[in-house]
């Protein structure tokens, strides 16, 4: 599915483990309680895509664009956010231990504490 469109998809629970999602268009698209786990996101746009609770430890979200996206709960357990835009997001209550945040731009978004994170 490298590069579907995707775009404001109701993926609700869905099961895409391992799922090859390079470069997909899942801009406002419903990700909540979805199974992401070591799937590759790499490039993928993901604007105001809802993925609230879905698992995503060890996910490939490299460069991936995730402005507004709404990640309340999200286990990001060793994800690799590398470059991704994460401007805005909001990531309270999400997992992120041993997250690769290196070089994400996390200019605004909600943290898992509850604080705003300023650049």
């Amino acid at each position: 599915m490298s590069g579907a469109d995707l775009f404001g998809a109701d993926l609700t629970g869905a099961n895409l483990r391992f799922a090859d999602l390079t470069d997909a268009d899942l801009t406002g698209a419903n990700l909540t309680d979805a199974d992401l786990q070591t799937a590759n996101l790499r490039g993928a746009k993901m604007n105001a895509a809802n993925m609230s609770s879905a698992a995503l430890t060890g996910a490939n979200l490299y460069g991936a664009i995730m402005t507004g996206a709404y990640m309340s709960g999200a286990i990001l357990h060793g994800a690799v956010l590398r470059d991704a835009s994460l401007f805005g997001a909001d990531l309270t209550g999400a997992v992120l231990r041993d997250a690769d945040l290196t070089g994400a731009d996390l200019t605004g978004a909600k943290m898992p504490d509850g604080w705003v994170f300023r650049g």
